[in-house]
């Protein structure tokens, strides 16, 4: 018995020892995998939340310049030259990556050179107080998305700093830097100076006047780069500096900023409307989500942002003279907006060259908003709010429209506009809505009227109204949504534009030209960022399909497939991407506008020449596009891919 149990102790024994000899064997075995792993991969840098850096480092490969193509190689440390990663390839290799793409002039040296963000250093020529205090803010705002781009954690800016802490950042020859006593000065270059002249213009309020050109140079001697950025005016400038952020990228082998040792950029756009709509009333936005957004036009180069602020479903602005309309209006109180959050959005544009156009949209798309005239003694506001079936007296649910023939209703967008304007500051362009008036409607009420001419009545008594809220100024242009109604020739086309929704093969677009109005186009079927994702529900037309692609949105010009003579092609402002958001909230915000919105910048700033077929894009454009994106993800933008990464690897391959 005792043999037995003294034979069965000594089997376990073995069978420990050999599990333990295997165990270490086998980890051994894994374990130069895993060293050699991580020797291969570094830990992605976190941000401030504890979250990774967006784009991880690939460091089992590297790449090399073969007939302007970046070509994807195994990479092996210390068996074969330096690394070269992905981006710097990108960046010497054939085109200028620069999105949009200059119009005028373009030339980079094939010669680069590193530097870390302490050493830039901003310099102001201008004689333009308002102009310089926009510059810093500006030029703060670039020092922010380097320091997101080269994996820094933001420091503090002027802004968000009390004045005794700010004085470091500035000195009395208007010299700004990044660097603070004791930091590390690293990197092929000494000093980085960016000096900014603007002479002529102190203008810092929009208009579709501004001078938006500019000349940007760079030039480096015995290891000091000067950068020379040379506008008409602040907005001009403002380009400057998104340009000169897309000549600078982060080499993840030497975690350096790099840039051109010499370069030359003259520019400036094609169109002077490039805009971006976004719809918060059926879904609401924060303010951070719009503030992405805009840093994501003013990296494309898109000029304004037009914020359909209300809607039938909900009416988030709490309006300091009738906060009645949020209180019936919003979906709940903490999705509304504040006077002071409208202007903390458009003095934030304001710095990434955007302006902001808020629109109250009116008579149509109103409704539980302006349910509460009765209880003021102020009548009837609106008219079928909330009536059944909707789908006779709406678009969709639920249903109203503003009573034209109640003087109160008038009073309430007076005082709407007087905040708005005060909040977005001097403009000559102001949006009045009017888009799909339901006659249905109006017609229970007052069907002894002529109601096309009750339309024109209301959309005029809107100007009169707009005009006494902006001291007795009328903007030049005020902007509709087209409709059978703007081709009644009731609105004076010196003064109205017509934004168009409708297909680009309908007969308005050429009508509207005829009638002598000028346009902003927003095709349906090309520049609609919400439609190809069905039906959001059972019964209707709810969807718009199919999906456009960046592709769709790129290689729509209306202008050349209309064959529009030059007095015509003068009518036509631009353009502008609509996003509404039936189906979009916060969560996809990002992947629905970008990159897509981009394309629209590119074709709206520099309107390149095409004479691929409908469905060929050329090479180099999917390549630069592909990089834009990748800068937006740098930036926190969450832009949809746009190919496997396998494709974003191998340039061209899968073209």
């Amino acid at each position: 018995m005792s043999l037995a149990v003294s034979l069965r102790r000594a089997l376990l024994v073995l069978l420990s020892g050999a599990i333990f000899i295997l165990t270490v064997l086998y980890w051994n075995q894994g374990g130069g995998k895993t060293q050699a792993y991580s020797e291969a991969l570094e830990r992605p840098h976190s941000h401030k939340d504890g979250t990774a850096f967006p784009i991880p480092v690939e460091k089992f490969w590297t790449y090399k310049c073969e007939n302007d193509r970046c070509m994807r190689v195994s990479y092996h440390a210390g068996k074969t030259a330096k690394r070269v990663s992905f981006i710097t390839c990108s960046m010497t290799c054939g085109y200028v990556n620069i999105w949009p793409a200059p119009t005028i002039k373009s030339l980079v040296s094939a010669q680069t050179t590193s530097f870390s963000l302490e050493i830039v250093q901003l310099e102001m020529d201008t004689p333009h107080r308002e102009v310089r205090k926009q510059l810093q803010l500006s030029f703060d705002s670039f020092l922010k998305d380097l320091r997101q781009i080269q994996r820094l954690d933001y420091a503090a800016s002027p802004a968000e700093m009390g004045e005794s802490e700010s004085s470091s950042w500035s000195s009395n020859n208007d010299m700004v830097g990044a660097a603070t006593s004791g930091q590390r000065r690293s990197g092929g270059l000494e000093s980085l100076l960016v000096k900014i002249s603007v002479q002529k213009s102190g203008d810092v309020d929009f208009s579709l006047d501004n001078d938006e050109s500019y000349q940007l140079s760079t030039m480096t001697e015995s290891h000091r780069l000067l950068v020379e950025i040379k506008a008409n005016s602040f907005f001009g400038a403002r380009h400057g500096l998104s340009t000169l952020q897309q000549l600078i990228w982060f080499d993840d082998e030497d975690h350096m900023l790099h840039t051109y040792v010499n370069s030359k950029v003259k520019d400036a756009p094609k169109f002077r409307y490039r805009g971006l709509m976004l719809d918060t009333s059926r879904h609401f936005f924060s303010l951070e989500a719009i503030k992405r957004t805009i840093m994501g036009m003013g990296l494309a180069k898109l000029n304004r942002f037009h914020w359909h602020l209300t809607d039938a479903q909900s009416f988030p602005y709490i309006s300091r003279n009738y906060p009645e309309l949020a209180e019936h209006g919003a979906y709940s109180e903490s999705e509304t907006y504040t006077e002071q959050d409208v202007r903390e959005v458009a003095d934030f544009a304001r710095i990434h060259g955007v302006q902001v156009i808020p629109e109250i949209d009116a008579p149509a798309h109103a409704g539980n908003g302006w349910d509460w005239g009765p209880k003021r003694g102020m009548g009837e506001l609106a008219v079928c709010i909330n009536q059944q079936p909707w789908s006779f007296y709406c678009g969709e649910p639920p249903c109203g429209q503003l009573n034209p023939k109640n003087n109160h209703t008038y009073l309430i967008l007076q005082r709407l506009y007087e905040e708005l304007l005060l909040a977005t500051g001097p403009t000559d362009l102001f949006h009045l809505g009017g888009d799909e008036v339901n006659l249905d409607c109006w017609a229970q009420y007052f069907n002894d009227t002529d109601l096309r001419g009750l339309w024109c009545d209301f959309m005029l008594q809107a100007m009169a109204r707009l005009k006494m809220a902006n001291n007795g100024v009328s903007p030049k242009y005020l902007a509709v949504w087209s409709s059978a109604l703007t081709n009644t020739k009731c609105l004076p086309n010196s003064q109205f534009t017509v934004q168009v929704w409708g297909g680009s093969t309908w007969q308005e677009n050429y009508d509207l030209l005829d009638n002598g109005y000028n346009v902003i186009f927003s095709h349906v079927d090309a520049w609609y960022l919400d439609c190809g994702f069905g039906s959001w529900r059972s019964t209707g037309e709810a969807a718009c399909s199919p999906y456009r692609t960046w592709q769709n949105v790129y290689k729509h010009r209306p202008w050349e497939r209309m064959r529009l003579d030059k007095k015509r092609r003068k009518q036509v402002l631009g353009g502008e991407a609509c996003l509404w958001t039936e189906q979009v909230d916060e969560n996809q915000l990002d992947n629905r506008l970008w990159p897509r919105a981009g394309a629209l910048g590119e074709r709206l700033w520099s309107d390149p020449s095409d004479d691929h077929d409908l469905d060929i894009m050329a090479p180099e454009v999917f390549r630069r596009i592909s990089l834009f994106r990748t800068r937006l993800v740098e930036l926190g933008i969450k832009a949809e891919a746009l190919f496997p990464k396998y494709c974003a690897q191998n340039p061209g391959e899968c073209i």
